[in-house]
């Protein structure tokens, strides 16, 4: 397999502010779970146990639609068809925020909802209460994922990374005043949310509007935008699976934990451990919004060896940055825990746990950005299936039967989540492997052309 230099190098220069940014985003609800776990054991537990839930019933449902944008303004970018990349991130963003309004009903009964599930009434209590004052940060999460996948199809990174940072910066200031200044605690930790979202959300609107490098995909409001939903459904509803499938069964993971032995114990270890493999997993996912960047374009463009050579350089970058990632995860193992908890015997389970996130985080970074030729290429329905079958008849089955039948405890819920990412990466592997790259030159023109945009009603 030959590696093109030049692709290496186009690819580094947009994964750098690409995972720079997604790291930035996620460090928001890393710092806001580390207030909450000062607070104490039951705190951390309720927190975390919202932010499961948020996951399952809103954030990966708006993430996956989002990405249908990776698709549809990448491959329109590459076409060179600009007012059509802004007239698709205007659809998506409108209809994002309707959706967000059933799911925000749901969180407000999130902790009626856990507790019918059968979980500690206390841990529900406190989570539902988490839950209701992230509402606001549902209804940013939508029109800030838009506006980041719009300008990623552009090839412009380093505004993301930009806006990340200072959403990053005042979250630690809105943390700090709601937390302790203002002793509304946990709620102030999750209200902070909001208030870092829409900020974020704010500083990329008045970029797009302002900077020249959207001046051909952003032309103004256009009553395109109001049209065609069904279009848009029809790929973001296979998106929302793709993605949500993957992320409900961590999840569901944590759930599963609740019923552990020592409740407490296991999903404060548990909940620390996936927000530790989430984290390491930004930089994957990065390099998989940078290969669905690349994909898309150069399909777009007419380029199906272009788009073959972007695809090997990506998962030699993933295999290398797993590698060192894996490592270091390691070496830090007795001491990670201490940023969440005060806690000794959370800090000891969670050491031993972090042997497993360093196996799991390699494996599962091959996948993401497997997972991004998908979503360039517009395979999302074959990716939902994929992950529907490796996570929901393997993995968690197997976490289920090794942690309560084996009683191996959190651990074992850990082996079966492996086990599942072993699965899906080698049907993403194969699929890749026997792709016919003029084919999909062939589909992402007829995808484009299926959209022509309408003479110009910008407002």
């Amino acid at each position: 397999m030959t590696i093109s230099r030049e692709e290496v190098k186009r690819q580094l220069r947009l994964a750098g502010p690409i995972v720079a940014g997604a790291l930035l985003r996620y460090v928001i609800q890393m710092i806001s779970i580390m207030y909450v776990g000062h607070l104490g054991e039951l705190p951390l537990a309720g927190a975390s146990m919202a932010n499961s839930f948020a996951t399952v019933t809103g954030l990966s449902l708006l993430l996956g639609m989002s990405s249908a944008l990776d698709t549809l303004c990448g491959q329109a970018f590459g076409a060179e068809q600009h007012r059509l990349v802004g007239i698709y991130a205007q659809r998506a963003v409108l209809l994002l925020t309707v959706v967000s309004v059933p799911l925000a009903v749901v969180w407000f009964y999130t902790g009626d909802i856990l507790l019918a599930l059968g979980q500690d009434a206390d841990i529900a209590a406190e989570a539902g209460a988490y839950a209701r004052c992230m509402i606001p940060a549902l209804f940013a999460y939508g029109p800030l994922q838009c506006h980041v996948r719009f300008l990623q199809a552009q090839n412009v990174a380093l505004p993301v990374m930009a806006s990340s940072g200072a959403a990053a910066l005042c979250h630690l200031l809105a943390c700090w005043l709601l937390v302790y200044v203002a002793g509304m605690g946990s709620r102030g930790a999750a209200l902070s949310n909001g208030v870092s979202g829409w900020i974020n959300v704010a500083i990329l609107a008045v970029y797009v509007r302002v900077s020249t490098s959207c001046k051909k995909t952003w032309t103004g409001f256009s009553a395109e935008a109001l049209r065609d939903a069904l279009a848009f459904f029809r790929l973001a509803i296979p998106s929302a699976l793709m993605v949500s499938l993957e992320m409900w069964s961590f999840e569901v993971i944590v759930l599963l934990s609740g019923r552990l032995p020592n409740p407490k114990l296991e999903t404060s270890a548990i909940s620390i451990s996936f927000n530790t493999a989430a984290l390491v997993w930004m930089i994957p996912f990065g390099l998989s919004c940078v290969i669905s960047t690349r994909v898309s374009n150069e399909l777009g463009a007419g380029r199906p060896h272009a788009a073959r050579q972007a695809v090997r350089v990506a998962v030699f970058m993933a295999v290398s940055e797993g590698l060192v990632v894996g490592l270091v995860l390691v070496c830090v193992r007795y001491v990670w825990g201490r940023a969440y908890s005060n806690e000794e015997e959370v800090v000891r389970y969670v050491a031993k746990i972090m042997l497993l996130i360093s196996v799991a985080s390699f494996f599962d970074g091959i996948q993401c950005v497997l997972s991004g030729v998908a979503r360039g290429c517009g395979w999302q329905k074959f990716g939902a299936c994929v992950n529907l079958g490796a996570y929901y008849a393997v993995g968690i089955p197997l976490a289920y039967v090794i942690a309560f039948v084996l009683h191996v405890g959190g651990m074992g819920l850990w082996l079966g989540i492996l086990c599942g990412i072993l699965v899906q990466v080698v049907l993403l592997m194969a699929i890749t492997l026997c792709t016919n790259w003029d084919k999909e030159v062939a589909n992402a023109k007829d995808r484009v052309s299926s959209s022509p945009p309408p003479p110009s009603d910008a407002t």
